[in-house]
């Protein structure tokens, strides 16, 4: 059974129409955002409470500890496995999430070479002496569309891009074919966007109500869990500024803002990459979004 895709920008609503997707179709969902598989980052990653998912059957949630980091080779294998058990089942898998690398991994073949020690040392080593934004320029200058991909607070992820460059001698994007999904050819994508200016209220909005439903405990909670001994999930949105706040860097108040600041600038780039993608179809706020797919799948006999 195809597959089918729910993309876009945080605070989109790609949650929603993931649940309505899988009641109507008797799906189930596996979660493409790199930080919901983390064990206790509910309120700042926005992941759906039980009863929000309304009896429809989410994969890859709460699957590693914060203090363990992830790969994208990890997730591409842990996604086609729970892909292969949904539709062994005679169930629609449907993927959801803004991680465009994590999406890209699941749907097309990436070859990224084996880590070099000489290679990893010395870029480690550069990020002790000259800091990750000097790196994170260089990665800019080499492969611009990595940049666009990759956090720029995100030392693992530069340091593995800039790895590859120098193992390979070719961007780390020439990894990510353009070409049709070979794993999956009938898979479908659909892509949430929204204008700039209520995409950003609605971010602002989101980043208030996580701070009301106690986002700051659910930090502290995480401090005591080891957060910061992984090098993945202490750079999420909302967790890495109120790290910083409670490490004495930034005020409550300036966190808060610096979450909203961030998370725009996020959406920015999700929707750069995505807009990469010519296989997704885009629905905007006007269209009815559950029935727009619906009518798009009818098209090709694919509901």
């Amino acid at each position: 059974m195809s597959l089918i895709v729910v993309c876009g920008a945080t605070a989109t609503g790609k949650s929603d129409l993931a649940i309505a997707l899988a009641q109507r179709l008797d799906g189930e969902i596996v979660n493409a955002d790199s930080m919901q598989i983390y064990r206790g980052m509910d309120i700042g990653t926005a992941k759906l409470s039980m009863d929000e998912r309304q009896g429809v059957a989410h994969h890859l949630l709460d699957v590693l500890d914060v203090s363990q980091d992830s790969t994208v080779a990890w997730y591409q294998d842990a996604a086609r496995c729970a892909i292969k058990e949904i539709t062994g089942r005679g169930k629609r898998a449907i993927v959801v999430g803004g991680t465009g690398l994590y999406i890209k991994s699941i749907l097309d073949e990436l070859n990224f070479p084996d880590t070099d020690p000489v290679v990893r040392a010395n870029l480690e080593s550069e990020l002790e002496n000259i800091g990750l934004d000097a790196l994170f320029e260089r990665l800019e200058r080499l492969d611009p569309a990595a940049a666009i991909a990759i956090e720029r607070a995100n030392a693992r992820r530069i340091i593995r891009a800039l790895e590859v460059i120098e193992i390979t001698g070719k961007p780390f994007t020439a990894n990510l074919p353009r070409q049709e999904s070979t794993r999956y050819p009938d898979a479908r994508q659909f892509g949430l966007v929204m204008d700039r200016e209520r995409l950003d209220e609605r971010i602002s909005a989101r980043v208030d109500r996580m701070w009301e439903r106690g986002l700051l405990a659910e930090v502290d909670t995480l401090l005591g869990a080891r957060i910061t001994d992984g090098r993945t999930a202490q750079l999420a949105l909302g967790y890495a500024q109120i790290i910083a706040f409670r490490k004495g860097l930034m005020s409550q108040d300036q966190a808060r803002e610096e979450t909203k600041r961030a998370t725009r600038q996020y959406a920015r780039r999700q929707e750069t990459w995505f807009s990469r993608d010519a296989r997704i179809t885009w629905i905007s706020p006007v269209q009815p979004h559950l029935e727009t797919v619906l009518a798009h799948l009818e098209k090709i006999n694919y509901a």
